[in-house]
């Protein structure tokens, strides 16, 4: 175990359990993050650096595609708010050192490529947060936004309160609440109404004023792109077509998986439907 400023480190057989503290002084991302376990092979690199003030960093750097917290931050993370930097006194730099070392001994084969999938847990849902122009939940499967009639533009309430299931989503976009122009945005698969600022784009809410802190706006955002990529993984293979009449006890039971992933709202109707009618013709 290595204990730092803001956060302690426990070193696992396979990971690094990274704890947060909770003082006023820590960082409120890493207070809202409590804990982390990042596996061994979520990581490519680890290095060891002078610090300010007499300090010295531990700094383990994650594969792109890795993390979905830092995947949606997108590099627009502070150094001060980094959850995989551990600054700690310079007098336990030789103990630093020696994890440093242990750690990158433990690095996988693939540390030098992208990861094919999400190897940090993204916070779990409900969330929700107040954006400058509406409120946003997320229960899992939905995202929603309701607006607020102080902040919200005359667009977003022409078009009223919105839902967004997860399957009807591609990815998320976060613009730090710390530039002017800060918003979360959701991707939808249809494309959406084309081209608009987010203050006009219901699939959008805004930041600013206080409104969408990094530590509630980035959370949330992370664990919708979480839910995103595992409902993509979940989503039936397509059939060949020209493949021949299958067993219709297989058929059956594809079509059962299918009704499963449609009551979880993982499949929209209509692609519940064209689906069907595609696993029948093959009967």
């Amino acid at each position: 175990m290595l204990a730092g400023i803001h956060a302690t480190w426990e070193f696992e057989t396979d990971a690094v359990l990274i704890r947060f503290e909770r003082g006023i002084r820590a960082p409120k991302l890493f207070q809202a993050l409590r804990e982390r376990r990042v596996p061994h092979e979520a990581l490519a690199s680890v290095t060891l650096s002078p610090g300010k003030r007499g300090t010295v960093v531990l700094h383990a750097v994650p594969r792109p595609g890795a993390d979905p917290l830092m995947a949606v931050a997108d590099g627009q993370l502070k150094e001060g708010c980094d959850p995989y930097r551990l600054v700690l006194p310079a007098d336990r730099e030789t103990l630093a050192e020696y994890y440093a070392d242990e750690l990158r001994a433990c690095l996988g084969p693939g540390r030098d490529e992208p990861a094919e999938r999400f190897l940090v847990a993204a916070p779990k849902p409900p969330l929700q947060f107040k954006a400058y122009d509406g409120k946003a939940s997320f229960d899992g499967q939905n995202v929603s936004f309701r607006w607020f009639w102080t902040g919200a533009s005359s667009a977003k309430w022409k078009a009223g309160d919105q839902s967004f299931a997860v399957s009807a989503l591609s990815g998320v976009e976060w613009r730090s609440p710390d530039v002017l122009d800060g918003c979360l945005r959701l991707v939808r698969r249809d494309g959406g109404p084309g081209p608009v600022p987010p203050d006009q784009d219901p699939a959008a809410v805004l930041f600013g004023l206080g409104y969408g802190p990094v530590h509630e706006s980035l959370p949330f955002a992370a664990s919708v792109l979480q839910a995103v990529r595992d409902a993509d993984r979940a989503a039936p293979v397509p059939v060949p077509v020209g493949a021949g009449r299958r067993d219709p006890a297989d058929i059956a039971e594809r079509i059962r998986h299918l009704g499963d992933l449609h009551r979880a709202g993982l499949v929209t109707d209509e692609e519940f439907t064209a689906k069907k009618a595609e696993l029948l013709a093959e009967l």
